[in-house]
């Protein structure tokens, strides 16, 4: 498949009463982007308890952009998000980037204390995960590894996630932080991102 330019955003999500309530909020901060996401957002709908590893994949197989953007349906974007990734995209030509997060929850806690601002390390990143989900990666590389490690089996972690990471490692993927926070991260110990990654 040709790929356009531009960001497609990929959001899983599963049909239930609070996770409808929750992915509209998801959906209001990515059309609110102060930089157009193009040709628009995905939303992957988890029916048979895939899993959110499989549902992103599934999302994922579907975009037609350059790059893809991944939010989970309880988090959400700063509407300067997009913009801020891509523009570090270009400029530093990383196949991923990620930005930093603020913790929104009543007992707010940052799960990966000492990484925000710290310039990435590839052998502290094989060590344990310190990246969540929300990254903006070329589409290409993602689907070329196969996409998320479904139920985090990848070295007995927990996050889905981490097992993507490694596997683009490998494959040569360059990483780039932003020492920015573009994105809130609500934390209620039964989400989609990074740690624990189940439904």
């Amino acid at each position: 498949m040709a790929l356009t330019q531009g960001v497609t955003a990929v959001i899983p999500t599963i049909p239930t009463e609070h996770r409808q309530t929750t992915l509209k909020r998801a959906l209001d901060s990515v059309r609110n982007q102060d930089h157009t996401v193009a040709p628009g957002i995905i939303v992957a709908t988890d029916t048979t308890h895939a899993g959110a590893a499989a549902t992103r994949n599934r999302g994922l197989a579907e975009v037609t952009t350059e790059y893809v953007a991944f939010l989970d349906d309880d988090d959400e974007w700063l509407p300067h998000h997009t913009r801020i990734l891509m523009d570090a995209a270009r400029e530093s030509g990383a196949d991923i980037i990620y930005p930093w997060f603020r913790v929104i929850s009543g007992n707010a806690f940052d799960p990966f204390p000492g990484a925000f601002r710290r310039p990435f390390e590839a052998d502290a990143l094989r060590e344990s995960n310190y990246i969540p989900t929300t990254v903006l990666a070329r589409t290409d590389m993602v689907r070329d590894v196969g996409g998320f490690e479904p139920h985090g089996d990848q070295q007995q972690s927990a996050c889905d996630d981490w097992g993507l990471w490694l596997k683009l490692l490998d494959a040569g993927a360059t990483f780039h932080h932003v020492p920015m926070v573009t994105w809130l991260w609500h934390w209620h110990g039964k989400h989609t991102s990074g740690l624990g990654d189940r439904w």
